[in-house]
């Protein structure tokens, strides 16, 4: 009698089935999203489009890790797969991309540049770390009000850790023990400057010692390594463990954004190196391999996700623009009339 195969072990930090594959699922969609972004800028029809490529493992990890309802994302542009991961639609995804009327910013914003009050996703700047004094912000106003079961997740580049905004914002929330994450998503790259041009240090996260904060890291590529780490750090902040930096190393496979050439600071060969750690299909083996979903349902799910952009692609890119005479409206509180 042939002996039983055995599929290998998978450590799951206690996730089940339907867990792991909303991960894939939600990794999947978030790269079918990204590369809309940069096949309609290609094609003319959005005039600028962010990549997360390389970061979905994060990203997966960390919103399943979000207690909906209760904490609140303040997010970087790069951030995506986390947005959508929280209750984000692919729609408004869309929508932000084309600047429609009908975006929730009302087309004034950046592509990735979200908000969605109703499930607690803060808005952020485009000016790099400026968003985390926000962040601080909204976990002091938590520990002010005495909430409990509640913690603030903010995520950045590893470019943000050079800038004054990120050292004021974790030295006052170490000094105050507030209910904060800082998630470093290190994908080596500060736009055009490498990890060893910017800091001496080897590691994002021997930066926390120097504030006396809990550091953590963990390979970006593995989603549930990512959760398993993400989970801890926010269950510690919302029972008044205080705030830890998180950080998680990936690699970024595209451009900093379209705007950008690459090949004016790395090689295609150095990229080719590192695809070893791209994280969909390193999860999708994974997964396969365990036996939590076969092959053809891997299939399904890319038909499935792509017909659903395609399907909110042109639905987003039918609406109208913002008219011109919205342009004054809430940009103060009250009525306000142009000067000119």
């Amino acid at each position: 009698m042939a002996e039983a195969i055995t599929k290998p072990a998978l450590e799951r930090h206690g996730l089940d089935e339907e867990q792991l594959r909303w991960m894939l699922r939600n990794m999947l969609l978030q790269r079918t999203l990204d590369n809309r972004g940069f096949q309609l800028n290609r094609q003319g029809k959005i005039p600028f489009a962010t990549g997360s490529e390389g970061h979905e493992g994060i990203h997966a990890g960390s919103a399943l890790a979000f207690a909906r309802g209760r904490d609140v994302l303040v997010p970087y542009y790069r951030d995506i797969g986390l947005c959508i991961g929280i209750g984000m639609e692919p729609l408004q995804v869309l929508l932000a991309m084309f600047a429609r009327a009908a975006d929730i910013s009302g087309g004034r914003q950046f592509p990735n540049h979200f908000t969605g009050r109703a499930i607690g996703l803060m808005s952020i700047s485009s000016i790099i770390a400026a968003h985390l004094p926000h962040a601080v912000g909204a976990a002091y106003a938590m520990k002010l009000r005495g909430e409990s079961g509640r913690a603030v997740l903010a995520s950045f580049g590893d470019g943000a850790t050079s800038e004054g905004e990120w050292h004021e914002s974790m030295n006052f929330a170490a000094v105050h023990a507030l209910p904060i994450v800082f998630l470093c998503e290190n994908n080596e790259w500060a736009i055009s400057t490498p990890r060893d041009r910017q800091m001496k240090v080897r590691d994002v996260v021997e930066k926390a010692d120097g504030y006396g904060m809990r550091g953590e890291i963990v390979d970006g590529s593995d989603p549930i390594a990512v959760y398993g780490v993400m989970n801890g750090a926010l269950e510690r902040a919302r029972s008044g463990g205080g705030p830890t930096l998180v950080e998680a190393k990936c690699y970024r496979f595209l451009s900093h954004t379209t705007d950008d050439d690459d090949r004016t600071y790395r090689t295609r060969e150095e990229i080719e190196r590192h695809r070893h750690l791209d994280p969909v299909p390193r999860f999708e083996r994974v997964l396969v391999e365990a036996g939590v979903i076969t092959s053809d349902d891997v299939s399904a799910m890319k038909r499935e996700i792509l017909a659903h952009v395609n399907d909110v692609t042109d639905r987003a890119e039918a609406l109208p623009y913002p008219l011109a005479s919205d342009l004054y409206t809430n940009v103060y509180e009250g009525t306000h009339e142009p000067w000119l």
